[in-house]
């Protein structure tokens, strides 16, 4: 089954409405079947003023895997669907209908709160039937952009602290190989996954939705942020021969995403970190005798009975 977490306008009914029949469009013309439309609980005394005054519609849209998808066949099938909502939606010019995420394997909860807020408005995250193998969480404030719930992270595959200094670079460079677009994946579905990069994302999701790209495209998650991310690999001398012309062959894919930036990222089955090549952000690792992973940009994020804990360190300049 997978899952839909979509952003709605709140007091349009209409508008809602109009956002829902588009979603059961789609997911008829792709051949994936609806199962039904969940309303998300969520405890509006969890909110600050500005928070409530700007609250979306919660829905969750639940659908059926067709016989014929396999698990990545399946993930690909949905990210294609979210593409093409995201171009029937900017037709319709139906303002506020935001996809936070569209998977058979994550969902993202997200919204303008502190880390104890989170739990407290959305009640799902405190349900015990509701377990994770593996969990992303972010929380800072924008510095370069205006806080809103669909700049909210985590994006679909990652969340990133920091700044993407090369954005403009980057965001023109793939604009400009759009017309090159070609995968036997995709076939004739290629130009639906154009404009890759949203117009109006901020550096982080610009990031995002082009690992997403590459992700359901064939590349592994951790060889797509090598590409996205890569080490200074120009200046490890002793770096293997293989791995940099791994790295040189990837440069042919995408310029560098460079700037301060720690990101931590999944693709459902995978999930990890990754520093910038100069380590301006700050980033460290636990690791505890029960094989349990905790990375964050401070210690303590999670309490860890430190007796448990079998290995720590900060985390490496690009890896």
């Amino acid at each position: 089954m997978g899952v839909g977490m979509i952003f709605l306008p709140r007091h349009d009914r209409d508008a809602q409405a109009r956002g829902r029949a588009i979603v059961e469009e789609i997911l008829q013309q792709y051949g994936v079947p609806l199962l039904g439309w969940r309303s998300v609980p969520h405890d509006f005394s969890a909110l600050g003023a500005k928070a409530l005054e700007t609250l979306p519609e919660i829905q969750q849209v639940l659908v059926g895997r067709p016989e014929q998808f396999a698990d990545d066949a399946f993930e690909q099938r949905l990210y294609l669907i979210c593409k093409e909502l995201e171009h029937r939606v900017t037709a319709a010019a139906l303002d506020g209908f935001h996809i936070a995420s569209f998977s058979h394997r994550t969902i993202v909860y997200k919204g303008l709160l502190v880390a104890l807020q989170l739990t407290q408005f959305y009640p799902d995250l405190k349900d015990p039937d509701f377990q994770a193998a593996l969990a992303v969480f972010h929380q800072r404030y924008s510095t370069n952009t205006s806080s809103t719930w669909m700049l909210a992270q985590p994006f679909h595959t990652l969340a990133h602290n920091g700044e993407i200094n090369t954005l403009m670079g980057n965001r023109n460079w793939m604009r400009a190989r759009e017309a090159d677009l070609q995968s036997p994946l995709w076939n004739e579905h290629i130009r639906k996954l154009v404009p890759i990069i949203n117009p109006h994302g901020s550096d982080s999701m610009s990031l995002d939705n082009v690992l997403e790209l590459l992700t359901h495209s064939g590349r592994d998650i951790l060889h797509a942020m090598m590409c996205l991310i890569p080490e200074a690999y120009e200046q490890i001398f002793d770096m293997p021969d293989e791995l940099k012309a791994c790295y040189e062959y990837l440069s042919c894919v995408s310029e560098p995403w460079d700037g301060p930036a720690a990101v931590a990222f999944t693709d459902g089955v995978i999930v990890g970190a990754n520093l910038d090549r100069n380590g301006l952000r700050p980033a460290r690792y636990k690791v505890t005798e029960d094989g349990t992973v905790v990375m964050g940009s401070e210690v303590g994020i999670l309490e860890l009975d430190d007796s448990r804990v079998v290995e720590r360190d900060v985390w490496g300049l690009g890896k």
